[in-house]
């Protein structure tokens, strides 16, 4: 049989690890100052650019997209090409997958402090750069599909199963959660509206963490983990039941984030039954990796790169055990809206992925650069540094999530709530963030450590840009006998690639259509209206200021939630709200019934000076709201937007809608000047105040006799 000479590409694997370190150090420091920010309010500097509000989605994305995401792409080249035999489809592809991703990252990095964004979590970035990552993601499906068709080994191993699901979805949830109407080139409204808005939203929230955060690492994991070990994986079987199992039901859980909302019951219940379900090939997955390496355990007591795959492994397995304990839904009445939920993220960010990141890193280096790690014992620290790095950031995150609930929730003998202002539960807390602050600290000091240890490696070694190997080519003719059908499948990337698309738009499809198509899941509500030009501006600069990122605009139907921000809230109510801004966590409290609680005075001085009106708070003060005007040259282009997204005003408005702005602009500023403030009527701060005066304002109960507005019994 004639055998072929060619080489691996590591040049682009080697660029993918430099974007790896550089983006997971910055990542990280990023998400160190965040922490440092909700302890000492002063490092937000009064300027827009470092508030928490802006730099909090900076760090997830640097962390998911720039950081995780590099180290995706660097270990799915490293393994395909050897697991293939062949080299990758096309060299141009590779860098311009390369490149494209940088410039996206970069992208965000500018566009995020700056504002611009959608304020949809994890989806924040803005339409042109929606367009961008759509683009290279396709370009890096088509080296991926192009190597796979080019291999010279004919079986496809486990860990490309999980790499072509991951294409695939990701895929199909970027362009489906993308859907918006641009504005200007910096801004744009989604497509969907309030109740809608959050499935789509959660349905993609949900599944990035399955489909960018999993899947492509659970590849990983089934290619470097025996690798490592130099063992084989536990059992092919349990590998195939994993992955079907895992990527069918994944995409049905995304609604138990959003349980005791307005969403419809059905499609709550939907989403708690299939994430009781995971727990099933998700520890599948884990076992299946630990009980690799069964006979290899005497090496992880000396082995960094096994210590890193070992924790990171369990880390996987404790998180996806926690996540559908946290979909019961009296566990997540207790959890949801609470640091616990930071906690249980942070298991999975830090401990799964970054772990497995390291090992990888670890354990590639000393291979193409044709040397020995430089420093074992080093990298010995770097994991206890990381271990206890996250154990005291997610301990003191779990404390202070069940303290957080219970102060909540805590009545007197008298039937009142013991904790009526909120502001006494974010102090008690104070200290427990700085504990996480010191964990975070820890783990960007065992990253800085694995970067030294790594360019020592580097240095010491010669590396190897192009990989000889050698491999039989595929038969053309060849015809499966014999083995398991799964087998056959493996041998079919075409039929496989497109089972696995059916395969996870059944559950996107049943959860979805029924919401939208089906007018009783979303009840309208006469009393609810557009919003008024000048609170249509208020609510893009709450959005732009990543307010979202610390209140929640959602009461649910508790009774310590209702007495203290008052009616539970109904679908009807969102109906105008493009994109939708319930919230996922309770930095500050919820705001869905602020109408009328403060004067504009109030609410002046809290923007201002928010320590001086609340002691103890830790919100930051927001000046630039009292110095930057309103662009009212683009209040037409936002009304023709809702208008076209089915928003009722009418034809022509826009020729009177600035006059309308002037006039309610002009009354706000008339109260702050009867006490005294002089402030511009077009200064932004003015449309804030008018944005949070409008909540509620429309739901009040004495204005309704709508039945569906009557108190539940």
């Amino acid at each position: 049989m004639q055998i072929e000479q060619f080489s691996y590409d590591n040049k682009i694997v080697k660029a993918f690890m430099i974007a790896t370190v550089v983006f997971g150090l910055v990542g990280m420091l990023v998400g160190l100052t965040a922490a440092i920010q909700l302890v000492y309010p002063v490092f937000n500097f009064d300027l827009q650019y470092t508030s928490f509000g802006r730099i909090r989605p900076l760090h997830t994305n640097a962390i998911i997209f720039a950081f995780v995401g590099n180290a995706m792409f660097a270990g799915v080249y490293y393994s395909m090409q050897r697991l293939l035999k062949t080299r990758m489809f096309s060299d141009a592809l590779s860098w311009i997958h390369f490149w494209g991703w940088q410039l996206i990252i970069l992208a965000a990095a500018i566009s995020l402090p700056l504002g611009y964004t959608t304020s949809k979590e994890y989806a924040e970035l803005e339409w042109p750069i929606d367009i961008a990552i759509t683009i290279i993601w396709v370009v890096f499906g088509w080296n991926m599909i192009g190597t796979i068709i080019k291999r010279r080994e004919r079986h496809m191993y486990v860990a490309i199963w999980f790499y072509i699901a991951t294409f695939i979805t990701v895929a199909v949830l970027h362009v489906v959660n993308s859907f918006a109407i641009p504005v200007t080139f910096f801004k744009s409204y989604s497509w969907y509206a309030g109740v809608q808005d959050a499935l789509v939203q959660w349905w993609y929230g949900h599944n990035a963490v399955a489909f960018f955060l999993t899947t492509p690492f659970l590849g990983m994991m089934y290619y470097f983990l025996p690798k490592a070990a130099n063992r084989p994986v536990y059992s092919y079987r349990l590998s195939i039941i994993h992955f079907w199992s895992l990527i069918f039901i994944y995409i049905w859980a995304g609604p138990h984030h959003l349980l005791y909302t307005s969403l419809p019951d059905w499609a709550q219940s939907l989403g708690v039954v299939f994430s009781i379900m995971l727990i099933a090939p998700s520890w599948g997955g884990m076992l299946n990796g630990l009980l690799t390496l069964r006979g290899a355990w005497d090496r992880v007591r000396e082995d960094a790169v096994l210590k890193f795959m070992v924790v990171a492994v369990t880390a996987y397995g404790m998180a996806t055990l926690e996540g559908p304990l946290l979909s019961l839904k009296n566990v997540n009445a207790i959890a949801h809206f609470t640091d616990w939920i930071v906690a249980h993220v942070h298991v999975g960010g830090l401990g799964w992925n970054g772990f497995m990141i390291f090992a990888m890193l670890y354990w590639i280096t000393p291979r193409m650069w044709n040397t020995k790690l430089y420093s074992p014992r080093l990298a010995n620290t770097h994991f206890w540094l990381g271990t206890l790095g996250i154990i005291f950031y997610a301990l003191p995150m779990y404390v202070s999530g069940v303290v957080q609930s219970l102060m909540w929730k805590e009545f007197s003998p008298e039937g009142f709530l013991v904790y009526k202002n909120f502001l006494e539960t974010t102090v008690a807390i104070l200290p427990l963030h700085a504990l996480r602050a010191v964990g975070g600290a820890l783990y960007l000091t065992g990253a800085i450590i694995m970067t030294y240890n790594l360019i020592k490696t580097a240095y010491a070694g010669s590396f190897i840009a192009n990989e000889p190997a050698e491999a039989a080519p595929l038969e053309k003719a060849y015809v499966a006998t014999g083995g398991w059908h799964h087998r056959l499948l493996e041998h079919k990337p075409v039929i496989f690639t497109v089972l696995t698309l059916v395969a996870i738009l059944i559950g996107g499809a049943i959860e979805m259509i029924p919401t939208f198509l089906i007018k009783s899941n979303v009840p309208t509500i006469s009393s609810v209206k557009p919003y008024t030009p000048l609170e249509l501006h208020g609510r893009d600069i709450y959005i732009r200021e990543g307010c979202v990122n610390c209140h929640t605009q959602m009461v649910r139907p508790f009774r310590s939630e209702t007495e203290r921000y008052g009616e539970y809230s109904k679908s009807g109510e969102f109906v105008y709200d493009h994109p939708f801004l319930w919230g996922s966590k309770r930095t500050g409290p919820d705001l869905a019934r602020l109408n009328g609680k403060y004067s504009n005075t109030w609410h002046y001085n809290h923007l201002l000076a928010p320590d001086a009106v609340s002691t103890g708070s830790i919100m930051p003060a927001y000046p630039w709201l009292f110095e930057q005007t309103l662009h009212k040259e683009l209040t037409n282009g936002k009304i023709s937007a809702m208008r076209t997204l089915g928003v009722p005003y009418e034809i022509g408005y826009e020729e009177i809608a600035n006059d309308e702005l002037e006039e309610q602009a002009h009354a706000i500023a008339g109260t702050l000047k009867t006490d005294g403030i002089d402030v511009a009527e077009d200064a932004e701060v003015i449309a804030l105040i008018a944005y949070l005066q409008r909540l509620g304002k429309d739901i009040k109960i004495e204005k309704t006799a709508d039945a569906q507005l009557a108190p539940k019994p």
